[in-house]
């Protein structure tokens, strides 16, 4: 929909511009403040929870490297370790999980979305943006950013009313509102999109998927089963979130700091396709784990 109406111009140039702020200012907000407020966390959604901080954090000297290696531009760069180092654990993760290990596995996903990538995005990311958006970055300014944004600022109201139960109709405005981030990012991205990048960013492609698809969840099923013997279902479930393709909300952010925009619509649409492949393929494998 959103290539089409790019396409039938009956949309302006603008339209992803003003797509991208209201899913930052209204829809992101709104999801956090829905999912943080109702979580329960226990011992065994450690793995869960702990997993996108692991992919995003190792994911930075990752892409730094390799990318001057390359000789990749900074917001390239900055635009990887976003899109590259957090996955599509609600939107794709969460459908893909009911697919693969059915309902009632469900709410692993959830806990590594909301207390994982969600809080590395609104923290650790928006500090990573800022800094490659940035020609002087400076503490101030990063703090000034963090505090500032939105569904960081919804995040600590979330935790702050945990203990307040929320009215029925609350609950049900919030969950309308999160629900429109998924629609209106696909259109922005599509609206965004052009077949003809995907060899203009070849090696970028290939760089940040390959890490994000294949080299991340890699790293999960290593690094679990080494430190903690870790097994069964919790743990295949955890894994196979972590080869979920890059996050559209990491794109969104990137798209508004300008780093590499369109990079981030090609890597998300592009990433999108191939993970149907490579899910199958990381549900296979964990089978007999």
């Amino acid at each position: 929909m959103g290539m089409t109406l790019r396409r039938i111009g009956r949309f302006p140039e603008s339209t992803a511009t003003v797509l991208n702020a209201f899913i930052i200012n209204i829809s992101l907000p709104a999801l956090t403040l829905y999912h943080i407020h109702n979580i329960t966390i226990d011992r065994e959604l450690l793995m869960p929870m702990s997993m996108p901080w692991v992919i995003f954090l190792v994911g930075i000297p990752f892409f730094l490297l390799l990318g001057k290696l390359l000789k990749l531009k900074r917001e390239t760069i900055g635009c990887l370790i976003l899109v590259g180092g957090l996955g599509n654990t609600s939107f794709v993760g969460l459908p893909m999980i009911e697919t693969f290990y059915g309902s009632e596995f469900v709410g692993i996903g959830i806990v590594a979305d909301q207390a994982g990538s969600f809080i590395v995005l609104s923290t650790l990311g928006i500090v990573v943006a800022s800094i490659f958006a940035a020609t002087e970055p400076n503490i101030r300014f990063i703090a000034k950013k963090i505090a500032l944004f939105p569904p960081t600022q919804a995040l600590v109201l979330a935790l702050l009313l945990r203990s307040w139960e929320y009215p029925v109709w609350l609950s049900a405005i919030l969950m309308r509102l999160g629900d429109t981030l998924t629609p209106i990012a696909l259109v922005s991205i599509g609206f965004l999109f052009h077949i003809q990048s995907v060899r203009q960013h070849a090696r970028a492609l290939v760089l940040g998927l390959s890490y994000k698809l294949l080299l991340a969840p890699a790293l999960i099923l290593m690094t679990f089963m080494s430190l903690w013997g870790a097994s069964g279902s919790v743990f295949q479930v955890t894994v196979f979130e972590a080869a979920m393709p890059p996050m559209i909300s990491a794109g969104i952010i990137a798209m508004e700091h300008r780093l590499d925009v369109s990079l981030v619509s090609t890597i998300l649409g592009v990433g999108l396709l191939i993970s149907f492949l490579t899910l199958a393929g990381w549900w296979y494998i964990l089978l007999p784990l």
